[in-house]
């Protein structure tokens, strides 16, 4: 029989070979820069595999991309997860939000580790306010339709999915994200954050000029509000999947400008 010490170290090899090919590719980025790490973490209705264009030019350019997987049960578990992602980091790291990921990295963003945030067509509450507050004056595109069930948990409309969240992503891919979906606990939206990250740290705020899920001007008011960078990109709700490598240049961005400081 296989020792399980065996199968444990038989893995540690596998990943040490895995980190010394990580090592030769990291040199591209300049010897000089501090901040070579990326957590990412998804928004609503979707998981980590969003990311997945996006993971692969950064990796590509050098970065270290962690990828969170989000419960979706509340925002204390959604944190939590982010948390444990950080406390893997091995130095500076920027943070990057997608939609409901957003409030997650504001609430997590305080670890010492973070140097930057980067909120891609995000919600950024503050301290006292929830996801749901930042909709006051704009509302909800009627182009998302969100369906709660009977437990509490909610799902997007899947005869309107493409329309209010991936307009500019292939039917192809559109359908599979529509049938993957991930729902959300609804509760989440009333749950206020704690700690405000973007007080304390360099933010970002990729704008998704085409987003039919949260409208640009409520988009523009959040990078406003907390004093962001702000990159507008032609996409849907889900830059990260239809324009990857843009939203990888603005995180490439983040991370040069927090090194330099």
């Amino acid at each position: 029989m296989i020792k399980f010490r065996n199968i444990v170290m038989a893995a540690f090899g596998a990943a040490s070979i895995g980190g010394f090919a990580h090592a030769q590719t990291a040199q591209s980025l300049p010897a000089e820069q501090s901040v070579r790490n990326v957590v990412l973490v998804h928004g609503a209705f979707a998981d980590g595999s969003g990311w997945r264009g996006v993971y692969e030019d950064l990796t590509a350019r050098g970065y270290r991309v962690t990828i969170v997987q989000n419960p979706l049960t509340s925002l204390a578990d959604d944190v939590s997860a982010t948390r444990r992602a950080l406390d893997r980091q091995d130095g500076g790291t920027i943070l990057v939000g997608h939609s409901w990921g957003g409030v997650v990295i504001t609430e997590a963003g305080v670890d010492d580790k973070v140097k930057g945030l980067v909120y891609v067509s995000a919600l950024t509450p503050d301290v006292g306010e929830t996801a749901g507050d930042q909709y006051e004056g704009f509302g909800i595109p009627s182009t998302f339709v969100i369906e709660e069930q009977p437990d509490g948990f909610g799902y997007i409309n899947s005869a309107r999915f493409q329309e209010g969240f991936a307009a500019d992503v292939s039917d192809t891919d559109a359908a599979f994200m529509r049938d993957s979906q991930v729902p959300i606990a609804m509760s989440v939206f009333g749950a206020p954050v704690t700690q405000a990250a973007w007080r304390t740290r360099p933010s970002w705020f990729i704008v998704a000029t085409e987003d039919a899920a949260i409208s640009p001007p409520m988009l523009r008011a959040q990078a406003q509000k907390i004093g962001a960078t702000k990159v507008e990109i032609r996409a849907s709700h889900v830059p990260m999947i239809s324009q990857p490598h843009a939203v990888a240049d603005v995180i490439d961005q983040a991370a040069r400008s927090a090194s330099a400081h």
